[in-house]
């Protein structure tokens, strides 16, 4: 396929994502819709698929679309310590979520446990954890 010669279909395909994924990421401001010649069809460039690629790679790494934008923005290498503060940030929020997982995995755990030890089968330890939690 030539440097230049991508349509938006060629272009999903090619970065395996949905064509609305790229009207989408367009919107957004993520990536740039070139000029459609007169009755012509858009073409689109490797620099457009290596942006694809870099935002599906940066959602797998756990980055919002707004944080990638910002990423982008940074493209320049000589941004690097921007770019480590953005994923330091990151880093330290997926840290906080795998806490709380593992927080909630702890209290659900025990909740089952309670619940295949209930012997009068009356009334539901995980139903009564839930319900006195719901009240002040």
């Amino acid at each position: 396929m030539a440097h230049e010669n991508f349509t938006i279909g060629q272009l999903a395909k090619t970065t395996a994502v949905n064509v609305e994924t790229i009207r989408y990421y367009q919107r957004r401001g993520l990536l740039a819709k070139p000029v459609k010649p007169h009755k012509g069809i858009r073409r689109y460039t490797e620099r457009d698929a290596r942006r694809v690629r870099f935002i599906k790679q940066g959602q797998k790494l756990g980055f919002s679309l707004d944080e990638l934008k910002e990423l982008m923005s940074l493209e320049d290498e000589r941004q690097c310590q921007q770019a480590r503060n953005i994923a330091l940030k990151k880093l330290s929020s997926i840290r906080e979520r795998i806490e709380g997982l593992k927080n909630m995995e702890k209290a659900l755990s025990g909740l089952v446990e309670c619940c295949s030890h209930n012997a009068d089968g009356v009334s539901c330890p995980i139903i009564m954890a839930l319900l006195n939690a719901s009240h002040p």
